[in-house]
């Protein structure tokens, strides 16, 4: 009889470890059940600020997902045993962390230490997508923050001037398919980036040649040589504040911005390219994959139950 009751109480503290694992769109339905519209309510007027700050805070939760998974990490600024992400190459140009200042601010005025910083990332950027005409999707909630950066990790973010080779592995290694790297580089629908990301496919005596010959030219006046590294171009250069699927017929037109984008589509006979096609054909196909490759990304390693904790601070550990 005991026996039987052992195993009982085994497969019982099997299954709570288990759950406590589980994210869940209703994490907070009980413990702060209003906090999207909070968190809606802060990017609404960040959106009227400032028209980057969905493609902004979006890319802040992709960098802070490759490392380490989805912990608030990358939020962390240096301190007595905190060697910040934000410091290193890939985060150098990564904007925004006043907003999640200011959500983090607003949550905890009603919820206080409930709300993770990493769970404000997930949510801002499902719902700044929205806002600018894309999808929705149920995040799911629960992660808790870390105590702790990883500089050394960054290296894991994928690179905009990356081969598809070196690209599908990083986002294999994060158990992300093809149709995943594809979808969520469809985030560059919306946004800018600097001339320096993509000058080297600008040069006078080798450019890329999987750029069109016009575009080449726009990009070449727009980036001259010694000009400005941090001046501003348009990641979509035909809808640039709208989350549409131009993107993937600007990569069939040899439009892709960055090189990481346009190998997507330019790799002889990669399976990425059929993707492309399909995003490209139809606007709701990519809308279903971007939403279900955000949920996969967004469960990369989340800590849960004990661990981790949540920062009263985005900025600093407790």
């Amino acid at each position: 009889m005991s026996s039987v009751l052992a195993t009982v109480i085994c497969v019982v503290m099997l299954f709570w470890g288990n759950s406590d694992a589980q994210l869940s769109p209703t994490f907070y339905a009980s413990t702060c059940p209003n906090v999207s519209r909070i968190v809606r309510g802060v990017v609404e007027q960040a959106a009227r600020n400032d028209v980057r700050i969905g493609a902004k805070l979006i890319r802040m939760h992709f960098h802070d997902c490759f490392v380490d998974g989805c912990d608030g990490s990358i939020l962390l600024v240096e301190a007595n045993g905190i060697n910040s992400e934000q410091d290193e190459l890939p985060n150098l140009s990564v904007e925004g962390y006043g907003v999640v200042d200011d959500i983090k601010t607003a949550v905890e005025n009603v919820c206080p230490g409930i709300v993770s910083c990493a769970d404000i990332l997930a949510l801002a950027s499902e719902i700044l997508v929205t806002l600018a005409g894309g999808p929705a999707w149920k995040v799911p909630l629960g992660r808790r923050d870390s105590r702790t950066a990883n500089a050394a990790g960054t290296s894991d973010i994928p690179g905009p001037d990356e081969t598809l080779e070196n690209l599908a592995l990083k986002f294999s290694n994060k158990e992300l398919d093809s149709t995943d790297l594809v979808a969520l580089s469809g985030a560059h629908t919306f946004g800018r980036s600097q001339c320096q990301f993509f000058s080297q496919r600008l040069d006078d005596a080798n450019p890329d040649p999987t750029l069109d010959t016009a575009y080449l030219q726009k990009l070449r006046q727009a980036c001259p040589q010694g000009g400005n590294p941090s001046r501003l171009n348009n990641l979509d250069p035909t809808t640039p504040d709208d989350f549409d699927n131009n993107y993937f017929t600007n990569l069939q037109n040899n439009r892709g911005l960055l090189h990481s984008d346009q190998t997507l589509f330019s790799t002889s006979e990669a399976d990425t390219v059929a993707v492309v096609n399909r995003f490209a054909n139809s606007q709701a196909a990519f809308f279903d994959s971007f939403a279900q490759s955000m949920i996969k990304m967004g469960n990369l390693s989340p800590l849960t139950g004990r661990n981790g904790e949540i920062r009263a601070d985005c900025k600093r550990v407790n």
